[in-house]
């Protein structure tokens, strides 16, 4: 039986290696999101692109040529009349003169009273808390003529100071609500440890608090920065002289001067308008995208 029996060796054959479409279903399930993505892409800087190639653009080009057509020739003159005989030079002076101080007071207030009302503890921080969270809750408009008749009365009106204090009461409910919620998750060992070491109140604030919301604070920053800029109504009530007009209103006094016939230069300083917003975000996008990201992640 031994001697007759035959061992069968059979190899198994390796069975064909089927081709993944993994990828590929994978790129098709995200080709919607991509095309989305792209739009919003488009729809925001195409308005801003346009504005760009508009400025360069002659007068005749206007009534001669399509609104998406490009320049035939570069006109740069259109910026610097917009600068000179459109006075946009004093306007945007005006609007640095009364944004920077503002945004100053606000940051800096804002994030010394975010970090009182949650790391310090005291009899009346809840109180304060909803003191400030009321303020975000009273817009703007509502105010807007009780402000202008204490501003006439105080010999306000037509000057910086008004804008600068408007400014800073509406914009400081906002950071304080938004630092706030940063401190809120502090590691209280941390600051205890600061202590323990020697640290007094304003070292744990300059060395330990500040530097950990700094992504934070580029954030708010922005954000208020954007609201100062753009801002037409408080500018259009509280400054009637045409040497105090802000960038905005000035904005809608220079196309009302212009009309029609003189686009190229209205478009050259409504990108002069534009201008500081786009590269201040270029600049600064990295921290804002940390700063929300951080204020996700907290959340």
């Amino acid at each position: 039986m031994n001697g007759g029996t035959k061992t069968m060796h059979t190899t198994a054959t390796p069975a064909p290696a089927r081709t993944t479409r993994v990828p590929a279903l994978h790129v098709l399930q995200r080709l919607p999101v991509t095309l989305l993505a792209l739009l919003v892409v488009f729809v925001a800087v195409y308005p801003v692109v346009w504005i760009f190639l508009s400025s360069l653009k002659s007068s005749v080009e206007f009534s001669s040529s399509p609104m998406w057509a490009l320049p035939q020739a570069l006109a740069w003159d259109n910026y610097a009349r917009a600068w000179t005989e459109g006075h946009m030079s004093r306007y945007f002076l005006n609007s640095v003169l009364a944004v920077i101080p503002s945004l100053a007071l606000v940051i800096v207030l804002g994030v010394m009273a975010a970090f009182g009302l949650e790391i310090m503890r005291w009899r009346l921080s809840n109180v304060a808390s909803l003191v400030f969270l009321i303020g975000i809750m009273v817009p703007i408009q509502i105010v807007i003529l009780p402000l202008f008749t204490v501003y006439f009365k105080v010999h306000l009106l037509d000057t910086r100071l008004a804008l600068i204090l408007t400014y800073t009461a509406f914009g400081l409910p906002l950071v304080v609500f938004f630092l706030a919620g940063y401190f809120k998750t502090f590691a209280r060992e941390i600051i205890e440890a600061a202590i323990v070491d020697g640290a007094n109140i304003y070292q744990v604030f300059f060395r330990i608090a500040l530097p950990m919301v700094m992504n934070a604070l580029v954030t708010v920053a922005l954000v208020q920065f954007f609201f100062m800029w753009n801002d037409l109504l408080v500018s259009l009530t509280f400054t009637q002289d045409p040497d105090m007009r802000t960038i905005q209103s000035g904005l809608l006094a220079f196309t009302g001067q212009y009309g029609q016939r003189e686009w190229g230069p209205t478009f050259a300083s409504i990108a002069l308008a534009v201008a500081p917003t786009v590269l201040v975000y270029l600049l600064l996008n990295q921290m804002v995208m940390k700063g929300m990201a951080a204020g996700a992640v907290k959340g």
